[in-house]
């Protein structure tokens, strides 16, 4: 099995994360009042293309895949996701410009405070009585932007126009649905060749977190999707009116997970007991404990996982400053314990979550592989 060998990978919330460069966007568009850490320079048209699962780690790794990627990474650092390293929470931050404890989406799976009996909020899927405009009740970069005279715009596959995760943070942006790479490189280029500026357009891309989840992200099948995303960056920069600032980054990394680093939280003896919820996902979990369990929990997770994570207490998470400042009525979202597993280490849950248990590319914790993210960019000519 993996073993711990360094110290978690803590995220700069305000400094070089998602959140950070939702705020700089905002900046150097001209919206005013956002604090531009990044130093993005000013433009008339921005557009930011959003690469689920593209690890920086993973993009250096594999130049001859992705050329044109890898020359722009030549002269770039990259941001942190933020925590957990995860789809829901990492599109939160960007969206928002906030980290997760401010914005309130703190994993794939958290639970509901005041539910009865208490359930989980899964945060892709998200909950028909879940309101999202209640559940993230603050301002999007999107409502900022267009609330400044921006021309704001999505292009994503359309099944995501109104979901849960969609309502609560990307309010404010026209969604323009596009299905293909070559549709989302069409959508972006023509929103953003309108006569009115300043236009801001995102572009989601999802197959290459996918195509880790199901085949790995060490697979042949990843490199040849990384090709392809590779191409549909260079076509974006082509394509994109003269001036057009392009911004490709990802949510999170990823790391492949062999059968050997699995640890089944439904079959080891111990590691249910105390437990009321089990939430999170296979490389970051929250545990949300019966009255008075939690230490007892800790330890026995602790002892159980070793090296194999770092498992703290939900004050001692937010202490070191995991999910950045936390707001009040966000505490309880949060597990009474949370556990951080390392290198390719992770618990699985079999039987609560099969399909989920099954995947052998995955992502959430606080290793390098998984909160590294790309911060490229381009002015095109």
């Amino acid at each position: 099995m993996t073993t711990q060998t360094i110290e978690p990978t803590l995220p700069k919330y305000a400094q070089s994360c998602l959140d950070s460069l939702g705020t700089s966007i905002l900046d150097a568009i001209g919206v005013p009042g956002e604090p531009n850490p990044l130093m993005l320079p000013p433009a008339d048209r921005v557009c930011l293309l959003v690469v689920d699962g593209l690890g920086w780690e993973l993009l250096r790794a594999h130049p001859a895949a992705a050329p044109f990627l890898s020359e722009l990474a030549m002269t770039a650092a990259p941001l942190t996701a933020g925590f957990p390293a995860t789809t829901a929470t990492s599109l939160a931050s960007l969206g928002t410009g906030r980290p997760p404890g401010q914005h309130g989406i703190l994993g794939y799976q958290v639970a509901i405070p005041g539910s009865t009996p208490l359930k989980l909020l899964n945060q892709l899927r998200w909950d028909a009585t879940t309101d999202p405009a209640q559940w993230q009740p603050g301002s999007t970069v999107y409502e900022r932007a267009a609330a400044a005279g921006v021309g704001v715009y999505r292009v994503a596959p359309i099944k995501l126009a109104a979901t849960g995760l969609s309502r609560a943070t990307a309010r404010g942006a026209e969604y323009l649905p596009g299905e293909t790479p070559g549709a989302l490189v069409g959508l972006a280029a023509s929103s953003l060749a309108t006569d009115e500026h300043p236009v801001f357009t995102t572009v989601y891309y999802a197959d290459l977190d996918t195509t880790g989840h199901l085949l790995g992200c060490s697979s042949d099948a990843w490199l040849y999707q990384l090709a392809h995303v590779d191409k549909l960056a260079e076509q974006l920069a082509s394509a994109l009116p003269h001036g057009t600032l392009l911004i490709v980054t990802a949510d999170h990394g990823m790391v492949d997970v062999a059968d050997g680093d699995r640890t089944d939280a439904d079959t080891v003896p111990g590691l249910r007991d105390g437990v009321v919820l089990l939430g999170g996902e296979a490389k970051v979990r929250h545990l949300y404990c019966a009255d008075g369990a939690a230490d007892d929990v800790r330890a026995a997770w602790s002892e159980v996982l070793g090296d194999l994570a770092w498992v703290v207490s939900r004050e001692q998470a937010i202490a070191d400053g995991w999910f950045g400042p936390v707001r009040p009525e966000f505490l309880a979202r949060i597990g009474d314990v949370i556990v951080a597993c390392c290198a390719t280490a992770a618990v699985i849950a079999s039987k609560a979550e099969p399909r989920e248990s099954t995947m052998v590319g995955m992502h959430g914790s606080l290793t390098q592989a998984e909160q590294l993210v790309p911060l490229l960019t381009l002015t095109t000519g």
